[in-house]
């Protein structure tokens, strides 16, 4: 077995990509990042997309200039995103429309008419996932009501990642971890719920293989390699779900008394369980299975995360005033605690055009003063995110029976210290925040243990405890959480 690497991961997200060159040696991973850009989503008339073709050449590009710049000697390239989007291609591999963002309203009023055909409770049986309107059944099945003609040209389903990879390599093949965020999947029988969709309606015919992470999907396209410069390189599928490469980086010693919390956009809230947890429990819960690394899952609840904030911090800057992530956190700290609170999850916060005007429509909807000003605001945005973790720490552990005592709060989340302090308040647990780069991290040491580089899961983890830097938070006061808890709890009933 080789004792080092060089790997280069492409992490894509839902404002920004990045090519990441990741080196192995020494029992040590070191990163460098390499090309950074823009993923500006397009909206087209009343559609929302994503800039599918801008961001293979943006891979492209990454490429060449690692190639240019660091050499071309690489042991495998490997792609994640965000879940849940995809592209449909026709009989001769060409790409049917544009791929829709998640976000696009298509799938307004979906979700209950996909329940009068197959009641909630069933589709949760046959897959395991959250109910969210923004997952691909909701999408397919919007198209099968609109009579799209697409569903009956396609030939093939690929994910996002699955897409770029292609392109890549001109393999087809759907990776597992993001195959199962569709809600097309089932777990149990390890296949698409075939069954399920025919109830529904939404054809299955271009459902097509599903591989494990760690999968080599083959050397780079001939045409690739003329416009990059690049090597006979394998391209090697890892957790292509970004949450399932970043929680493949969690630094967690043993496989109990610990959760994560992979915080950026969206916070995924979970434990990692040996088989998918599908009761009457986690459906009244909510929670979701999604794959993971070595035949996991990702018992978790999706929360709509950091997004809030982005999205207020843009409306300020359309207002003229421009702040740093790192400027709002200090302004926060400021603020009155506990003046306001918001469910992270409620409908009004997944697209609205204006998010601080979301913020106090919802406060004056539930009787409650909305924050004034911007570190307010900011305030009521991450002590909200702290009360909704535990609130659905409480859920995980009623489900598995299982004891948290520590949160490893992953991501670029963890810089945010406000946040960590008030999870480790609000929950009374220990919270050990970082790797802040733990997506791409997670996607180097899954390639690197399809190249024999690493030799497990937990020899992956030790390397992300030897080669980053990890911040202790421990409970300072948490009784001070109790009553606005309750409020907050109680809300949410």
């Amino acid at each position: 077995m080789a004792d080092s690497g060089r790997f280069l991961t492409f992490d894509l997200g839902a404002e920004s990509g990045r090519a990441v060159l990741g080196t192995i040696a020494g029992g040590k991973l070191d990163l460098d990042v390499v090309h950074r850009f823009p993923n500006e989503p397009q909206r087209v008339l009343h559609r929302f997309h994503w800039d599918t073709l801008r961001l293979f050449a943006e891979i492209k590009a990454g490429l060449a200039k690692c190639v240019r710049e660091k050499g071309a000697a690489l042991d495998g390239i490997g792609i994640d995103t965000w879940g849940v989007d995809f592209a449909l291609l026709d009989k001769n591999d060409d790409l049917l429309g544009l791929p829709y963002h998640y976000r696009d309203h298509r799938t307004d009023g979906v979700v209950e008419k996909t329940f009068a055909i197959v009641p909630r409770e069933e589709v949760y049986n046959a897959t395991g996932i959250q109910v969210m309107q923004l997952n691909s059944l909701y999408q397919l099945m919007a198209m099968r009501l609109a009579e799209s003609p697409l569903l009956d040209l396609a030939r093939t389903f690929l994910m996002t990642p699955d897409l770029l990879h292609f392109w890549l390599t001109g393999r087809k093949a759907v990776e597992f971890t993001n195959a199962t965020t569709t809600q097309c999947y089932d777990p149990r029988a390890r296949d698409w719920a075939r069954e399920m969709l025919d109830r529904l309606g939404i054809p299955h015919h271009f459902l097509g293989e599903i591989v494990p992470p760690g999968t080599k999907l083959g050397p780079l396209h001939p045409t690739v390699r003329e416009e990059t410069g690049a090597a006979d390189t394998m391209v090697i599928a890892p957790a292509t779900h970004d949450t399932g490469s970043a929680v493949a980086a969690v630094p967690a010693e043993g496989e109990s008394g610990w959760a994560y919390i992979s915080c950026g956009t969206w916070s995924l809230v979970g434990l990692e369980e040996p088989a998918p947890v599908i009761t009457p429990k986690s459906l009244a819960y909510n929670l979701t299975n999604e794959g993971g690394v070595n035949g996991t899952f990702r018992l978790l609840r999706n929360v709509m995360g950091l997004w809030i904030l982005q999205q207020c911090r843009r409306a300020w800057e359309r207002a003229g005033s421009a702040y740093s992530y790192e400027e709002l956190a200090s302004l926060s700290a400021s603020a009155a605690p506990f003046a306001a609170f918001v469910d992270p999850d409620d409908d009004g916060f997944l697209n609205p055009p204006d998010m601080p005007a979301a913020i106090e429509a919802f406060c004056r909807r539930t009787g409650q003063r909305p924050p004034e000003g911007v570190a307010a605001t900011v305030r009521c945005i991450v002590e909200s995110l702290a009360m909704k973790y535990r609130w659905v720490a409480e859920r995980l552990e009623d489900v598995s029976g299982k004891r948290i005592e520590t949160f490893h709060l992953i991501g670029g989340g963890s810089q945010n210290r406000l946040l960590c302090q008030a999870t480790a308040d609000c929950t009374g647990r220990r919270v050990l925040a970082g790797p802040v780069e733990a997506t791409a991290i997670g996607n180097v040491l899954v390639q690197a243990m399809a190249a024999g580089v690493v030799p497990d899961l937990a020899a992956a983890r030790a390397m992300v405890r030897r080669s980053f830097p990890l911040v202790e938070y421990l409970p300072k006061d948490p009784d001070a959480w109790s009553e606005p808890y309750a409020r907050f709890a109680k809300a949410l009933a």
